[in-house]
């Protein structure tokens, strides 16, 4: 029980997983540990791992880990924390986000001990008249209770139907696995919650819930999520994800140290003390902090590599060892538009974007700061540089 608390921040049903956890010993049975994901996009974030740590520790503790892949879910779209309707996803959506799930959550626990499963198993079987049934057993004034619905409906945001179906089929997820404990995230309660009354309708018997921390993304203000632009994805570049914790603020340095640490980094508490006093050296902290975290997801070698990359593209402001040179043609015209030829090398997602880092003097060609969206360039070899770590060296011919 220690360790299953570490990280968590609220069991819900606490002495009914301690009778659990005792029958699971005694007849030698594990339980059944769930976590639901919908495929809303490609990528896991780090804010992804908290709960993964906490399913890590129940398959440590030698209980079955069950990774939900929500493919039924995610074509209603989860509402949980939303102001708006969220829009639900195509199924060729779904297949792309679902195709590199497994292979990242291996990066947290051993994926070959997971049980994976998908909810469009059982929800694509269900009769309307199972679904009406299932529906059945909560009520319109208990939904309402939920913290997002009721702002949304006293604010006078449209709530559409489909979305009370989402904390229902998530409840029935439980049932449908003989879930013994299920874990998620503090936005998520309501849904765990619920499915504990579910279980009971259904004749089993109620799972236990442990919910987690939410993440606040680099922004340091939302939650971390990859719509918000404000996530670090576990599969990111090692560069970029050492650069992005080391654009996050001191205060959040501290945070994600407590919350991502899962315990491993006691040589580091010291110095996170002492940071967290006023004192200490944050700099040197949140330096080790990346190094950490992008060898957990990449390895030792590419973190020391990302420190390295960091050192000379951000602090010494040199351009990356080894970077490739990038051929476009002039077609016949004399120069080309700068904002196109950011967005053709990547430099920037949008002309938007562009004119933004334009406008903060965040654009360079050959060292040189340029802050014209009118600007061109013609025939030659180019070092262009957007940002603080985004490098292209440039032939146009």
């Amino acid at each position: 029980m220690e360790r299953i608390q570490a990280g968590a921040e609220q069991i819900l049903g606490e002495e009914e997983l301690r009778l659990r956890l005792v029958l699971a010993i005694r007849e030698k049975r594990p339980l059944r540990v769930k976590l639901g994901c919908d495929p809303s996009a490609p990528d896991l974030h780090l804010g992804h791992t908290v709960v993964l740590a906490g399913l890590r520790t129940f398959q440590e503790l030698g209980h079955t880990p069950i990774f939900l892949i929500g493919d039924f879910t995610a074509r209603i779209g989860d509402p949980s924390g939303k102001k708006k309707t969220r829009p639900a996803l195509d199924p060729e959506a779904i297949r792309r986000n679902t195709e590199t799930y497994v292979a990242q959550v291996g990066k947290v626990l051993d994926a070959k001990r997971i049980e994976v499963r998908f909810n469009g198993e059982w929800m694509d079987r269900m009769t309307s008249a199972e679904i009406v049934q299932l529906c059945s057993h909560y009520t319109v004034a208990r939904i309402l209770e939920r913290d997002d619905f009721a702002k949304r409906y006293a604010s006078g945001e449209p709530i559409s139907v489909h979305e009370f179906l989402y904390p229902f089929v998530q409840a029935y997820d439980s049932v449908a696995l003989h879930a013994d404990v299920e874990l998620g995230g503090t936005d998520q309660t309501f849904n765990l919650l619920m499915a504990r009354e579910v279980q009971r309708t259904y004749g089993q018997p109620p799972q236990a819930v442990i919910v987690y921390p939410l993440l606040v993304g680099t922004d340091g203000r939302e939650k971390m999520s990859k719509s918000l632009g404000n996530a670090i994805g576990i599969m990111e570049p090692p560069e970029e994800m050492y650069g992005k914790v080391m654009s996050i603020s001191d205060d959040l340095m501290l945070t994600y140290f407590d919350r991502l640490g899962a315990g491993e980094w006691k040589d580091l508490k010291t110095a996170r003390d002492a940071v967290a006093k006023g004192g200490g050296e944050p700099l040197a902290l949140k330096q080790a902090l990346a190094s950490r975290l992008v060898a957990r997801f990449h390895g030792e070698p590419a973190a020391a590599a990302a420190e390295e990359h960091f050192r000379r593209v951000v602090q010494r402001k040199e351009a990356p060892e080894n970077l490739e040179e990038r051929a476009l043609s002039l077609d016949g015209a004399d120069a080309l538009a700068l904002l196109d030829l950011l967005q053709q090398l990547g430099l920037t997602a949008s002309k938007s974007e562009g004119r933004r880092l334009l406008a903060e003097g965040a654009v360079q060609v050959d060292g040189a700061r340029v802050d014209d969206p009118a600007a061109r360039l013609g025939a030659g070899v180019y070092l262009v540089r957007a940002g603080r770590r985004r490098f292209a060296r440039l032939r146009l011919a």
